[in-house]
């Protein structure tokens, strides 16, 4: 028997892409965003952020599509900023939110350059941060 409330039209929660390679940090986000009600995908650094943006549909993969990224800047394997590159050109309009601990002055103007919605200073307050993913996915 299925579900009578559940049907096609009813809206899905937001798909969301977390890269972080810190692990307390990660956890931290994940947790956060799967409290208010999203959908989290969690990968551990650059090198899996480009398996998996190079696996989503609309790039020739099946993973479903996301609504937003959330991506550390410094990460082994690809910075926040590369994969922002890559998924600019790709055509990808995916929206970005960046994390720093070190962002300087370039790496702002950089983020903003290539149309990351917000780089965020770490630590990262999470009313913030919650504020800045319900306006980045309500868009």
């Amino acid at each position: 028997m299925t579900d009578p409330t559940l049907t096609e039209d009813a809206p899905r929660p937001p798909r969301i892409l977390v890269a972080e390679d810190d692990d307390a940090m990660r956890a931290m986000l994940v947790q956060t965003l799967r409290r208010a009600g999203y959908v989290v995908v969690e990968v551990e650094d650059g090198f899996e952020l480009g398996d998996y943006l190079a696996m989503m549909r609309g790039q020739g993969g099946t993973l479903a599509p996301l609504d937003l990224i959330i991506s550390d800047v410094r990460m082994p394997g690809r910075t926040g900023l590369e994969a922002l590159e890559r998924l600019r050109d790709q055509g990808v309009s995916c929206p970005v939110l960046l994390l720093s601990a070190f962002a300087d002055a370039e790496t702002h103007a950089e983020a903003r350059r290539l149309g990351a919605r917000r780089l965020l200073d770490k630590p990262v307050d999470l009313d913030v941060l919650k504020a800045a993913v319900h306006e980045a996915v309500a868009h």
